[in-house]
């Protein structure tokens, strides 16, 4: 049977640390959420971010605009806050209402507040191996599989997913720890021959339970990303939890995985970019 992997206990280890980092800053870093529309589950997520704020010392600011604004209305809410000093992470929560060109408003966003490494000048430094803000939901799963190796190099990762906020980024990031890392989305032939070669399956394609056991082989560190709610009203992950546990070594559950996860390296990222805008020394 696998170990289930605790993302909210490691998440709270992490939130503590930089808790005790920002209670040493002479100064507050500030992380400005952008929320527009009334989405209920962006409204959850966004007073999830904001309780987690201010749980470790950072202030935060949210502002909401109506769906009925215009791209010029969300364009300038985020000049102001790329001009305002005491904020120090910048957020758009996606996705927005239909209409809005969301790659350009991103794009907007000063690199240096980027806490969601979306931006193509954070993007770039990914790909480089170059510091930068990146991408919170990959760089929490890849703190979750250092938790339990020493070191990955050589492994071979299957990453299910080629989205530019999550399958990309993670990619690059398992590359850099020298994994060998096979993408797959969509049109990829043979899903389930590939994943069995994987010490490391990574699921992000929002499609509940895709991932059967016979796609696992044994032994596998299994990373569900998905979220998908069932016709019962209940969450399910783009894994077949139950069955996979039962073949995998290691495998996070839904929720409770990733989740918390995203969370932590989101306020970590605000936390760095504010001590960076500081001129904070790296130690």
């Amino acid at each position: 049977m696998a170990k289930i992997i605790d993302g909210k206990a490691i998440a709270n280890k992490l939130n503590g640390q930089l808790q005790s980092d920002v209670a040493a800053l002479s100064f507050v870093p500030g992380l400005a959420v952008v929320l527009v529309g009334d989405d209920p589950a962006s409204q959850v997520y966004v007073r999830g971010k904001i309780k987690a704020c201010e749980k470790i010392g950072i202030k935060s600011f949210e502002y909401r605009l109506p769906a009925n604004c215009t791209q010029d209305d969300i364009a300038a809410q985020i000049d102001a806050l790329n001009a305002d000093a005491n904020v120090h992470g910048v957020l758009l929560q996606l996705p927005l209402p239909d209409g809005f060109d969301s790659k350009a408003l991103i794009q907007r966003i000063s690199p240096e507040k980027d806490v969601d490494g979306l931006t193509y000048a954070n993007m770039g430094r990914l790909m480089a191996g170059d510091e930068g803000l990146r991408p919170c939901t990959p760089s929490g799963c890849e703190i979750l599989l250092k938790e339990e190796f020493d070191s990955l190099a050589g492994k071979i990762a299957v990453v299910i997913g080629r989205s530019e906020l999550f399958g990309k980024p993670m990619a690059q990031m398992l590359l850099q720890n020298d994994c060998t890392v096979i993408q797959c989305h969509s049109k990829t032939k043979d899903l389930p021959s590939l994943c069995k070669q994987a010490d490391i399956v990574i699921a992000a394609v929002g499609r509940a339970e895709m991932v059967k056991a016979d796609w696992v082989k044994d032994g596998a560190f299994v990373i569900d990303v998905g979220i998908n709610r069932l016709d019962n009203g209940k969450l399910a992950g783009d894994v077949d939890f139950n069955a996979v546990a039962a073949k995998a070594d290691y495998i996070t559950p839904v929720p409770g995985g990733v989740g918390p996860m995203t969370i932590a390296m989101l306020l970590q990222n605000t936390v760095l970019a504010a001590k960076r805008q500081n001129g904070v020394p790296k130690i």
